[in-house]
């Protein structure tokens, strides 16, 4: 195991600069997942980690040393890639043996190795069967598999469940989770999915344009986010931002007056706020509740989802351009065009200034 360091990396493909200084430190044994959206620089950094990339400036360091000059066999990684890129000629166990084989390992150590992994991952039985005869997540069981075989030191997995049907990212989700606690090893992760973030990681990355917008615990980016991006980001459904105005700034918080003309006291730093500043409230689907503390919003149903456990109610606001999300209990089945009116708790509210920076919340 061990421990991975990033400092100042930098990355171009041309004229366009993925990376623009990352810097990053991740613990030993550590589960760390780097999520965001299409382009942001996840997978290059991911690639970069393993040497399948060249920064063109910074370090990377794993279990304390350097290994900008190495090449990724070198490097004590593993990766599982997207695609299982299984040999179809070959058994699972050859599939799994193969690199071992490369590099002239011993026979018997191969053997257990194999067998090892095998139990690991509890696909001993398929070990004489051809890729074509496994279901995709057996297939990616065997990825994973020829990649525990090497004893890296840290895994890198590039959006390994991204080819699954849902049912099967659901449980492939608790085998990796279980997977991580059994091995102990340092595991950095790659994804879009932000629920697969929130399930698995120790610590999420949050990328965006290149640059790392947030670190933290999962609850830790969700209940406290420090930018509108990672609001927005984190959470599904999306957090809801409503356009307002700051009337009155205490020690008790703020009073924002949105563009319908409905005044919500807002628990945040007021010495950080001033009246007059243009500002978005945002507020989680959950957070907005038919009956609890906080100041009320009057709003209509526009759409309504009912999926049984919960209810995902999509409300306008008089004047107002932006459609909110509520989700309702399950039992909670508001009809079109029913004004509802929805309370906002100032402890769970946010604001956010005009370059999208969070205020801090008291």
């Amino acid at each position: 195991m061990a421990d991975v360091a990033l400092s100042g990396i930098r990355k171009s493909f041309g004229a366009t600069e993925v990376l623009k200084g990352v810097d990053l430190t991740i613990a030993d044994g550590e589960f760390v997942v780097f999520v965001g959206p299409s382009g942001c620089g996840k997978s290059t950094l991911l690639r970069v980690i393993a040497g399948l990339e060249e920064a063109d400036a910074g370090e990377v360091s794993i279990g304390g040393r350097g290994v900008n000059a190495l090449s990724p066999s070198d490097r004590g990684i593993a990766m599982v890639f997207q695609s299982y890129a299984l040999y179809p000629h070959m058994s699972v166990r050859q599939n799994m043996a193969f690199g071992l084989s490369l590099a002239k390992t011993d026979k018997v150590e191969i053997e257990r190795r194999v067998m090892a992994a095998a139990e690991t991952l509890n696909i001993v039985d398929l070990l004489d069967r051809k890729p074509r005869a496994l279901s995709g997540g057996q297939r990616q069981r065997v990825a994973i598999g020829r990649a525990i075989v090497r004893e890296p030191q840290v895994f890198l997995f590039d959006e390994p469940l991204s080819n699954l049907d849902a049912a099967l990212r659901v449980r492939m989700r608790y085998e990796f989770a279980s997977l991580h606690e059994r091995l102990g090893t340092t595991m950095i992760y790659v994804t879009h999915d932000q629920v697969e973030a929130m399930t698995l990681a120790d610590r999420i990355v949050v990328l965006n344009g290149g640059v790392i917008e947030q670190v933290g615990a999962p609850m830790a980016l969700y209940e406290h986010p420090r930018t509108r991006f990672v609001a927005e980001f984190i959470g599904s459904p999306k957090m809801n931002l409503i356009a307002a105005e700051v009337v009155e700034a205490s020690a008790a918080g703020a009073v924002v007056r949105t563009v319908a003309g409905e005044t919500i006291r807002v628990g945040v730093d007021a010495a950080s706020v001033r009246a007059g500043q243009s500002i978005m409230l945002g507020v989680r689907p959950e957070h907005l509740t038919l009956s609890g503390p906080g100041d009320a919003i009057r709003v209509k149903a526009a759409f309504v989802e009912t999926l049984g456990n919960a209810t995902y109610a999509y409300v306008s606001q008089a004047g107002a351009p932006e459609t909110l999300t509520v989700q309702l209990s399950g039992d909670i089945r508001p009809a079109v065009g029913e004004a509802l009116t929805l309370h906002i708790d100032p402890a769970r509210a946010h604001l956010f200034d005009a370059d999208g920076a969070a205020f801090r919340r008291l």
